[in-house]
């Protein structure tokens, strides 16, 4: 009987979170380990159509990286990256469009939709989803000096097409975008799919963002995690190296959709089972929220 009791708790304490966050928009960048374990895969799927069947409206922005690497290697190209940005040519970029959007999220609506949802596949591509230009790459000299690098098609997104996705909402459909972009000429970009999500979380003006990662969040210098972080404590953070390396541009991101509207943005662990859930519907939350 104690054990259905403390059930019973749980759905009180979440409560007022359905009721909060019924109708508004949730975007979910869905990478890393969580994309390659089997249960991780399951729990992130159900925790998606939990939160499409409470009336709450997810968005899916996925990666692709280690899929994309595996697939480079079989065709024997070999990727260059300058400050995390993979040099994308014209033969990378026609590998990289495949998988991204030929496999990968293909196996994503396939997954939420063995699972019971309503998922659609897009591409920034499909109506114009996403139009971008080309990304130049800043990097420092060894004087000290920096110039913005060239590094192929790699594009940093400038419109977001919001009607498409709404559309999709309203239908009660429930949109998985691969970050491709398209320029004016019709050329495909590949596109860091953290910016993708927060480009179109601000577009959306959702309620959240959430970047599920290998990581519990952004840790200070004991290694203590930060559950909450402002958008004002963010430069001194990085000017004190709490947060470093490849935190720097999901941290970015994550202050970028605030300034576009976003209410809250989230960095959590996608390696814990339901991390969806626990941020959401929890009075405590999993990870490091951005407010």
């Amino acid at each position: 009987m104690q054990k259905l009791i403390e059930k019973a708790n749980t759905l009180m304490e979440a409560l007022p979170y359905i009721r909060r966050f019924s109708g508004k928009t949730i975007v979910i960048k869905y990478g890393g380990h969580a994309m390659a374990d089997e249960a991780l895969k399951e729990s992130f799927a159900l925790d998606v159509i939990l939160l499409k069947s409470l009336g709450i409206n997810p968005v899916v922005v996925h990666g692709g990286g280690p899929q994309i690497n595996e697939t480079l290697k079989r065709y024997g190209i070999v990727s260059e990256f300058v400050k995390g940005m993979r040099v994308t040519d014209a033969a990378t970029m026609a590998v990289v469009e495949m998988v991204l959007t030929g496999q990968v999220n293909k196996e994503v609506v396939g997954y939420l939709n063995q699972h019971g949802g309503r998922a659609v596949g897009l591409s920034g591509k499909d109506g114009s989803l996403l139009l971008c230009e080309k990304l130049l790459q800043e990097v420092k000299r060894e004087d000290g000096t920096s110039e913005r690098v060239d590094i192929g098609f790699v594009g940093d997104v400038v419109k977001v097409n919001q009607e498409l996705i709404q559309t999709l909402e309203h239908g009660k459909f429930l949109p998985v975008i691969a970050p491709i972009g398209v320029g004016e000429h019709g050329e495909s970009y590949n596109v860091n799919a953290d910016l993708v999500a927060g480009r179109v979380a601000g577009a959306l003006k959702a309620e959240k963002l959430i970047l599920l990662t290998d990581v519990e969040g952004v840790k200070d210098r004991d290694g203590r995690l930060l559950s909450s972080i402002t958008r004002d404590d963010v430069p001194r953070l990085i000017d004190d190296g709490v947060i470093t390396g490849g935190m720097i541009p999901k941290v970015s991101c994550c202050v970028d959709a605030l300034a576009e509207g976003v209410k809250k943005a989230h960095i959590i662990d996608g390696r814990v089972q339901h991390a969806i859930l626990l941020e959401i519907f929890t009075d405590v939350g999993v990870g490091t929220e951005f407010k």
